[in-house]
């Protein structure tokens, strides 16, 4: 049996290849891929070879942010089934590390991660037709959720972990740097967790309408008006909560004057070394505070989208079949076109 795969080469060498696939073993299923996001990180790939001291060492089959359809399963599965529909959880923590054991699985030292370069062999990913995964990966849906929507999963997860840094939101005012797709549903676990006012920032219209869509009460173009969010900076500023999305420094310097005294920003957005208003930070006893990934609130997520709590379909801007890949990765850089872009693998 044959598969065709979406490797990279190196910056803007994508091939379409086939290879063989493997019948399920003990404890894994075979997936039919139906949908798979093009993430932040599978960008840097594409145009940089890598991000920060992550760089490309061999081939790489990208895309993490995965669905499909059960075509078999291996010996000894159940609760799984030829024709069930799945998200599936790319992270695979070793479970016996001392993170894990303490219910850190997401800081595992021995973390496999689909599509990353981090290791070497690295972990190849989900762009591809057909893959084996292991059954404990696999989340299902329903009937009336499609595969694009449950491809939104993993982001989805990585914004509801972020919102676990942040403490309850019900009632606050939040601000949103960057509506990017991590900011877009940052926009909308912030409306799911019950907060009174969420203000989102962005560059460009087209996410800041999906923005809107997504329940941000307030949208402000900062490209066009610099000085948007200064009102909300007065009197030491009025937001309770920030979460920082765009990894850009004069962004972070934005939160820390609109946030409120003892007032929280959690920083979603990853990038190397900024410069911070450190005299800012303390002066308001700012709480900065990072978040990496997700653990439990992958199945958390399958179910809001399973369950139409939350809406992700206007996240979802364009989506290409695989042969156009090319033109997927391109559109995904285009801030002022995309949010969102998947490539499709079958009928969803």
């Amino acid at each position: 049996m044959r598969t065709r795969v979406c490797r990279l080469y190196g910056p803007h060498d994508l091939r379409i290849e086939h290879e063989e696939v493997q019948d399920p073993s003990a404890g894994q299923v075979l997936l039919r891929i139906g949908a798979g996001g093009i993430c932040g990180s599978d960008l840097h790939y594409y145009h940089d070879g890598g991000f920060g001291p992550i760089r490309l060492r061999e081939p790489i089959i990208l895309g993490h942010e995965l669905s499909g359809t059960v075509e078999a399963v291996g010996p000894g599965v159940h609760g799984i089934a030829p024709g069930d529909k799945v998200a599936v959880n790319p992270s695979r923590p070793c479970g016996e590390c001392r993170y894990c054991c303490n219910n850190l699985r997401q800081h595992c030292l021995s973390m496999r991660f689909y599509g990353s370069a981090l290791r070497f062999p690295h972990e190849q990913g989900g762009f591809r037709d057909l893959m084996v995964v292991q059954a404990a990966q696999c989340e299902r849906i329903g009937p009336t959720t499609s595969l694009a929507e449950a491809a939104v999963a993993e982001p989805l997860a990585v914004c509801l972990h972020a919102l676990n840094q942040a403490g309850p939101l019900s009632g606050r005012r939040v601000l949103v740097c960057g509506a990017g797709p991590i900011g877009a549903l940052m926009v909308a676990v912030s409306a799911y967790a019950g907060a009174a006012e969420i203000i989102a920032t962005d560059l460009h219209e087209v996410p800041l309408a999906v923005a809107s869509a997504m329940g941000a009460t307030t949208v402000l173009n900062v490209a066009e008006a610099p000085q948007a969010l200064d009102p909300y900076c007065t009197d030491k500023g009025c937001f309770d909560v920030a979460f920082e999305c765009s990894a850009a420094a004069p962004a972070l310097r934005t939160a820390i004057a609109a946030v409120r005294p003892q007032g929280t920003i959690v920083q979603v957005g990853v990038t190397g070394d900024l410069p911070l208003p450190v005299n800012l930070l303390v002066g308001k006893e700012i709480r900065l505070v990072g978040t990496h990934r997700f653990d439990a609130e992958f199945v958390q997520a399958v179910r809001l989208i399973d369950d139409h709590v939350i809406d992700v379909r206007p996240l979802i801007t364009a989506s290409f079949p695989l042969q156009d890949a090319q033109a997927a990765f391109a559109r995904a850089a285009d801030r002022s076109r995309a949010v969102k872009v998947q490539i499709q693998f079958a009928d969803i």
